[in-house]
This record gives C-alpha cells, sequence and structure tokens, in this order.
C-alpha cells in the first residue's frame, strides 16, 4: 500500500491560472481531491483520470460537509493508502481553516505538505484595481474575518483598535456583516468619508467592484446586488481604483463564454478569451477518435508516394494522419514529393510543426476556397489524397473531380459525442451563459443532441458564435441564429466576431 499523504492546497482566489506551478502538482498527482466551493472546478481537468473528487464546498447558509466531517475525510481516505488533495480557495491559512486540518491529520499520524496560494486579500484587490498597500498611503494592510465563529458568543474583532489603523483593512466573508463592520468602525471614530470597496468574485470573468463611503457602502451594495463570495476593502488605497482598474474595461470582462472545442483543442480558444477578461466554461461537444476501419485506410497511407497532392483540411486531420503514419512505421520520408495543401493558417502551422513545407494556403478557408484557388492548377490525372473526418462535405471531392484529379479519401477519424450528463449542461446554462462558441459544425450539431430540442429555451439570452460560414449554416439549420462571426476564418477570426459583435 502506498504512504497516506495530504497535500493542503491554495487554489487562489478564482482565477485557475493563478494557482501556483506546485499547486497544479499536487492536482495532476492526487488520488483522492476533496475541493471548496470558491476553488475554481476547472481545475480538475488537470487530474488524473481515475482520480476520485469529492466537493465538500461550504456556502454561507449550505453545509454539504460540516468542517469536522472534512477532517474525518482526510483521515479516511489518506488512511486507505491514498494521495489526498484538499483544493481550497485562497490560502489554506488564511480564514481558510487549513490549521484545523492539518492538525486532524497530525493527531492520526498522517503525513501532510502545505502549499500556499494567493490570497483573496490581495488577489481579489489587485483585479479590483486596489493595491493594499501604497507609497505615501497607506504603509500595511491587515486582514481581518467578516464572519466569526457563531458559537464563541462574542466578537474578538477589537474594532477600536482597527479604526485607529491608517492602514488598509480588508475583510473576508463580510457581507453578511457589513453594517455591523461599518457601524462599528464609525462608533469607534472611524471617518464617514472613508472610502470603501467591495469585490464580488474577484478576479473570475463575473468580478463586479463597487465603492462608496463608511456612510454609504451598504445602500451602494444592496443597489447593486452585491452578494457572497466578496471582499471588502477600506481604506485610502481605493481611491486609486480609477486609474488603476486594469482588468474592468477588459473587452470582454463580464461575459461567461462556453467553449464546446475537444478537450485537448479547447486552450488556445479559452486562453485568448481570459486574456481579454472573459470567464469560460468549456464542454466539450466533440472527441476525435480513429476511424475504424484501419485496413482501408492503411492501404492508402502506404500508398500515399504516389500523390501529386495531399490536402489537409483541419489539425484534427493533420494529427490523425501523423499517428497513423507512426502506428505504420513510417515517417515524413515515406509521403513522397507530392505537394502539401491546407485549409487554414492553424493547419499550415500543424503541418510545418511535423517538417513539411505548405505549398498552398487559400485566402478562404472553405472547401470552396481551396477549389478556387486550386483552379488552374489541378491537371487531368493528378491524383489527390484527402485525409480528414469519416462524415465531411462531397463538395470538395466533387469539385476535384470535376477538375479531372483522382481523388483518395482517407476517412482516417471519426467525431463523437463524448460521455456527458446532460445535467451537467443543463446546470451550465440554468447558471447563465453569454456566449456560446462553435468552431465546427460537428460542435454544434453534437451540443443540440446533447441539450435536447426541448431544452432550446435555455439559449434564448446566450449569443451564439460561430468560426466561419459553414458552421454558421448549421446553426441555422438546427433552428438557431448566428449573432457573432470572424471575418477570418481561424480562432483570432471567431474572437474578433465576438468582440465585434457585442
Amino acid at each position: 500500500m502506498k504512504r497516506p499523504y495530504v497535500y493542503l492546497v491554495g487554489a487562489g482566489p478564482g482565477d485557475e491560472d493563478l494557482i501556483t506551478v506546485k499547486g497544479l502538482a499536487c492536482i495532476k498527482k492526487a488520488d483522492v481531491i476533496l475541493y471548496d466551493r470558491l476553488a475554481n472546478p476547472n481545475l480538475l481537468r488537470h487530474k488524473k483520470d481515475e482520480a476520485i473528487c469529492i466537493n465538500v464546498g461550504k456556502s454561507p447558509h449550505h453545509h454539504q460537509y460540516t468542517q469536522e466531517e472534512i477532517n474525518a475525510l482526510l483521515v479516511e481516505k489518506a488512511s486507505a493508502g491514498n494521495i489526498v488533495t484538499r483544493l481550497k480557495g485562497g490560502d489554506p491559512y488564511v480564514f481558510g481553516r487549513g490549521g484545523e486540518e492539518a492538525l486532524a491529520l497530525l493527531e492520526k499520524g498522517i503525513a501532510f505538505e502545505v502549499v500556499p496560494g494567493i490570497t483573496s486579500a490581495i488577489g481579489a484587490s489587485n483585479y479590483g484595481g486596489i493595491p493594499v498597500t501604497h507609497r505615501n498611503v497607506s504603509t500595511s494592510f491587515h486582514v481581518i474575518t467578516g464572519h466569526e465563529d457563531p458559537t464563541k458568543g462574542k466578537s474578538t474583532v477589537n474594532y477600536e483598535a482597527l479604526a485607529k489603523l491608517e492602514g488598509t483593512l480588508v475583510f473576508l466573508m463580510g457581507v453578511g456583516n457589513l453594517k455591523e463592520i461599518t457601524e462599528e468602525l464609525i462608533k469607534h471614530g472611524k471617518a464617514l468619508e472613508t472610502p470603501v470597496a467591495l469585490v464580488h468574485r474577484g478576479t473570475t470573468g463575473r468580478q463586479k467592484t463597487v465603492t462608496g463611503t463608511l456612510a454609504n457602502i451598504k445602500e451602494v451594495v444592496e443597489k447593486n446586488q452585491i452578494e457572497s463570495p466578496s471582499i471588502i476593502i477600506i481604506g485610502e488605497v481605493v481611491n486609486l481604483r480609477d486609474g488603476l482598474n486594469w482588468v474592468e474595461g477588459l473587452p470582454l470582462h463580464g461575459k461567461r463564454v462556453l467553449v464546446t472545442r475537444t478537450r485537448q483543442q479547447a486552450s488556445q480558444l479559452t486562453t485568448k478569451i481570459k486574456a481579454l477578461g472573459g470567464e469560460v466554461v468549456e464542454f466539450p461537444t466533440i472527441e476525435i477518435k480513429p476511424s475504424e476501419n484501419l485496413a482501408e485506410i492503411d492501404k492508402k497511407m502506404k500508398a500515399i508516394d504516389v500523390a501529386d497532392y495531399i490536402i489537409f483540411t483541419s489539425v484534427n486531420g493533420v494529427d490523425s494522419f501523423f499517428k497513423r503514419l507512426r502506428t505504420l512505421k513510417k515517417d515524413i520520408r515515406d509521403i513522397g514529393k507530392g505537394k502539401v495543401v491546407a485549409i487554414g493558417t492553424a493547419t499550415a502551422e500543424a503541418l510545418e510543426e511535423r517538417g513539411l513545407v505548405v505549398e498552398l494556403i487559400p485566402e478562404v478557408f472553405t472547401a470552396e476556397g481551396i477549389l478556387e484557388s486550386l483552379k488552374g492548377v489541378i491537371k487531368k490525372g493528378d491524383t489527390v489524397f484527402l485525409p480528414r473526418a469519416e462524415i465531411a462535405r462531397k463538395n470538395l471531392v466533387t469539385g476535384l473531380m470535376e477538375m479531372g484529379a483522382i481523388v483518395e479519401e482517407i476517412p482516417i477519424y471519426q467525431t463523437v459525442i463524448p460521455t456527458h450528463r446532460k445535467e451537467e449542461l443543463l446546470e451550465i446554462l440554468q447558471e447563465g451563459v453569454d456566449i456560446i462558441t462553435f468552431t465546427s459544425s460537428s460542435t454544434a450539431n453534437h451540443f443540440m443532441e446533447i441539450l435536447g430540442k426541448e431544452n432550446a429555451e435555455l439559449l434564448s439570452n446566450s449569443k451564439i458564435a460561430v468560426i466561419g460560414p459553414i458552421t454558421g449554416k448549421t446553426v441555422v439549420e438546427l433552428g438557431l441564429s448566428v449573432d457573432c462571426q470572424g471575418r477570418e476564418y481561424t480562432i483570432d477570426g471567431l474572437i474578433n466576431g465576438i468582440v465585434e459583435g457585442l
């Protein structure tokens, strides 16, 4: 049996990219992961396939597990010989009750390690445009719980001392006690005009910041419906926000975007959306698998050296082609002297990374665009190999044959629907999605197959963004409308289309 070990990991304030390198490594090696509601669920994508994930999240009015039950669960899972990662929002030792969990493990003789995380006291303040310290404004900052243990009976927060401090005051988990916090500080001498800010869901795409003073912040919060999770920042540094608010002015700030690409391909689109301030929810609706008719595919692959042209229509086609080539113990020397053609810059880059020079990329990244580019180039009798998906439009084959080409299709991969809980998609849409992205007809078709037409009303408040006209046509055929489309049929074009369409 493996030696039991527990990692108490700070997941950071919300943005998944703010986890530490070491914290991410602990997720990847864990057999069991216990995670909080404030830990970004996207972090779980990095776990081992066989790892067990348990949501032990606690909200202000609902506890799935008590702290004592969490402590016992950590001991139980570790004692069974597992590597356990306890994923906690912020930092484990900053009002995260990580110390209690560590003591419970210590009592049972279970080895543990604490991996610090960025606390929301600093991270959310930063993303809200408010430095907790600033020369000639604030030379200290103080982090205070806004939600004390209700069983204590009497508060141990020394408001009299806090009111006299000139440094920044940061209250965590204090929205429900905002009235008491402001009244106590005023009562003990803090000026009514002292600036106050609340940052809701800091560092995420749904971050919202409001400002006021000790005298009026409660009314500001009620008017803007600011709820938990939020941090409260009190002090003159709040006045710096107007100049330092670098996040909330980003073009996709406040937008929740659903990405339906394959898990392997989602990262490029996800990274670009997040860089523009959007919050990404990944729900892959396609999975790429090798075709099953391998005998026929291998026969054509072994004869590919006779090709005059090899046309690749997607990155998936490139990846699948070279995987099969390796399986057949062949490499680019066995491809022959056929000219390589690619639909799209991303496909061309994938080919060039494998040492192939792309002879032609059409101006328009569609089958029609490539046929237009090949007019007068393809000669009668030229042999064209076409590695692509099993289900693909036939117009490219038809157009090539009309030019006199001999076309050899290689249906090298298939797109299938991943194993998904329909309820998961319904939950995502019910929570609210501003933009849904489709990068191929398959992503759109599979999305609607998973969702079901009976639930199409859940899309009424979401904009649909497509990578190009072919995908757009599919979306319309599915009974939906296209709201955003890029001028260039690439990921960058899709992003530009989204920004322009808002």
